[in-house]
C-alpha cells in the first residue's frame, strides 16, 4: 500500500465526518425535525446546484458510467450526455411550485406534499414502502463503489475497504443530518469537478491526445468509436429509454425533488439551475470520456467498474491521485448521505410520526430515535452490500427506474393538473410499479425498449383515467394547490 495514495483518502475521510460532526453541533430543540431532515430551508444557489449536481452523480455516474464507456467505447459518452439537463429539468418542473407549497402546507419530506395534495394515508404508505424498498438497492450500489474504490487503490480485500467507507459516511450522516448533508455535498460537488479535469488532462496527455486515442481504440475495435456501440448495441430503441431513464424520469426522483423543498429564495433557484447544468455537463463528460479512453491505457480490466480509480493510478503522480481519488469517493458518498437521510425522514417523520404515533414524543425522544433508524437503514445496507455483482450500473438503474415509475405522475401531475386526486395517485403508482417489475422480470421490451417507458406510460394513463372516473379534489385542495 502506497502512503500516498492511502493518506489522502483517509484525511478526506475524516475531514468529511469533522464537518458533520461541527455541522450537528446545534443543541437539539423543538425544529429538530425540520432542521436534522431538511436545513431549515436556508440552501443557497451554489449549495443548491453542487447538491443536485453531486446527489445525481453517484457510483453509477462515476465508476458505473465509465465503466460502461470503458466497453462500449465513444457511442456510451454521447448516450450519458443525454443526463447534461436533469438539474434544469428537476428544478425548472418542481421547483418554484414544490418550494411554494412546501412552505404553505409545512412540509418537510416528499410525502408531506403527497399528503397535502392527495390528502391520503394510503398515497403515504405505498409511496413510502416503495422508496425505501429502492433506496435500499440504490444505496448497496454506491456501498458497492466506494468499496471497490478503496479495494482498488489501498490494496484492502472487499469487506474491508466496505467497513471503512460506509463507517465515514454512516457517522457523518448520522451526527449532521441534511445540513451536513448539503454542506458536504457542495464540497463534494467541488471536489468531483477538479477531479474530473485532472484526470481527463492526465489521460490525454498520458494518450498522446485525443486524435491518437481515437485511432488506438479503432485498432482494438472500430465499433468503440462508433455512436452504436460494439455489436450495434446502443441502437435508437436503447437511446429513447436511456433518454427516459436518466434524464425526463429523473424529474420524479425522490432523493433530487426534496432539494425543491429546501433552497432559500428563487433568485438561489435560478443560480442553482445555471450552475448545476454547467457544472453537471462538465461532469458527465469528463469522466465518461475518461472511461471510453481508457480502454487504450488500461486494456486488460476484468471489471470495468475499476477503471476510473485504475486510470488516476496510471496516469497521475501518486500524491495527485490520493488527492483526487476523492472526486470518485465523493460522488459515492454524497448519493447514500441524500437517500440515507431521506429514508429515514420516511420512517420518522411520515410513517411513526404523522401516521403511527398516538402521543407527540419529547424533541429529545425524536431525535434519538430518528438517529438510530438512520443508523439501522445504514447497517441493512452495509450488509446487503457484502456480495456485489461485477457491475453495477445495472442495478442502479434498476432502482432509478422503479423510483420512477412510483412517483413520476403522482408529482408532475399532481402539481399541474388540477383534476388529478388520490385514486388517481393510487392506480399510478400500483401501476407503475407492478408492470415495471413484470417488464424487468420476464425481460419483456416492446418494441425494444427498456421497461420504464412502457411502465410510465401504462402509469400516467392510470393516473388520467381513474382521476377522471372518480370525483375530484376537495375544493381546499384544489385553493391550496393553486388550482379552480
Amino acid at each position: 500500500m502506497n502512503p500516498e495514495l492511502i493518506v489522502p483518502l483517509l484525511l478526506y475521510l475524516a475531514a468529511m465526518l469533522g464537518l458533520g460532526v461541527w455541522l450537528g453541533r446545534r443543541p437539539p430543540g423543538a425544529h429538530f425535525v425540520q432542521d436534522y431532515f431538511l436545513g431549515n430551508r436556508s440552501m443557497g444557489g451554489f449549495v443548491l446546484a453542487m447538491t443536485m449536481v453531486a446527489t445525481y452523480a453517484s457510483a453509477s455516474s462515476f465508476i458505473g458510467g465509465p465503466g460502461a464507456a470503458y466497453r462500449m467505447g465513444l457511442g456510451w459518452v454521447l448516450l450519458a450526455m443525454i443526463q447534461v439537463p436533469t438539474v434544469w429539468l428537476t428544478l425548472g418542473v418542481l421547483g418554484k411550485q414544490f418550494a411554494h407549497i412546501a412552505r404553505r402546507v409545512e412540509a418537510l419530506t416528499i410525502n408531506d406534499m403527497l399528503q397535502a395534495r392527495y390528502q391520503s394515508p394510503l398515497v403515504v404508505l405505498l409511496a413510502g414502502l416503495g422508496l425505501l424498498a429502492a433506496f435500499v438497492a440504490t444505496m448497496v450500489v454506491q456501498f458497492i463503489g466506494g468499496a471497490r474504490l478503496l479495494e482498488t487503490v489501498t490494496g484492502l480485500p472487499y469487506q474491508g475497504g466496505l467497513m471503512l467507507f460506509a463507517g465515514s459516511v454512516l457517522l457523518y450522516t448520522l451526527v449532521g443530518g441534511f445540513r451536513a448533508v448539503v454542506v458536504t455535498d457542495a464540497v463534494q460537488g467541488v471536489l468531483m469537478l477538479l477531479g474530473t479535469l485532472v484526470l481527463l488532462a492526465g489521460v490525454l496527455h498520458a494518450g498522446g491526445g485525443a486524435a491518437a486515442l481515437f485511432a488506438e481504440l479503432a485498432a482494438i475495435d472500430p465499433d468503440l468509436v462508433s455512436p452504436r456501440g460494439p455489436d450495434g448495441a446502443l441502437g435508437v430503441s436503447f437511446m429513447l429509454s436511456f433518454w427516459v431513464l436518466v434524464c425526463f424520469g429523473a424529474i420524479g426522483l425522490p432523493h433530487s425533488a426534496v432539494r425543491c423543498l429546501a433552497y432559500k429564495d428563487s433568485t438561489a433557484m435560478h443560480r442553482g439551475i445555471v450552475i448545476g447544468t454547467l457544472v453537471g455537463a462538465v461532469l458527465m463528460f469528463g469522466m465518461h470520456f475518461a472511461g471510453a479512453l481508457g480502454r487504450v491505457l488500461v486494456p486488460d480490466l476484468t471489471v470495468p467498474d475499476k477503471v476510473m480509480p485504475t486510470l488516476m493510478l496510471t496516469v497521475l503522480p501518486p500524491l495527485l491521485a490520493g488527492l483526487f481519488l476523492a472526486g470518485p469517493m465523493a460522488a459515492i458518498m454524497s448519493t447514500i448521505d441524500s437517500q440515507l437521510i431521506q429514508a429515514s425522514a420516511t420512517l420518522v417523520k411520515d410513517l411513526y410520526l404523522n401516521h403511527l404515533c398516538k402521543t407527540p414524543p419529547t424533541p429529545a425522544a425524536i431525535r434519538r430515535g430518528s438517529k438510530l433508524v438512520t443508523l439501522v437503514l445504514g447497517l441493512i445496507v452495509l450488509a446487503a452490500a457484502l456480495s456485489p455483482p461485477d457491475m453495477i450500473i445495472w442495478l442502479n438503474l434498476m432502482a432509478f427506474g422503479a423510483l420512477q415509475a412510483i412517483f413520476f405522475w403522482p408529482l408532475v401531475l399532481g402539481l399541474y393538473w388540477w383534476r388529478g386526486n388520490s385514486a388517481g395517485a393510487l392506480a399510478s403508482m400500483l401501476t407503475g410499479a407492478v408492470s415495471y417489475s413484470l417488464l424487468l422480470h420476464f425481460g419483456v421490451k416492446p418494441l425494444g425498449l427498456h421497461a420504464i417507458v412502457p411502465s410510465l406510460a401504462a402509469s400516467g394513463l392510470a393516473y388520467v383515467l381513474a382521476s377522471l372516473l372518480t370525483a375530484p379534489p376537495t375544493a381546499e385542495v384544489r385553493a391550496l394547490f393553486g388550482r379552480p
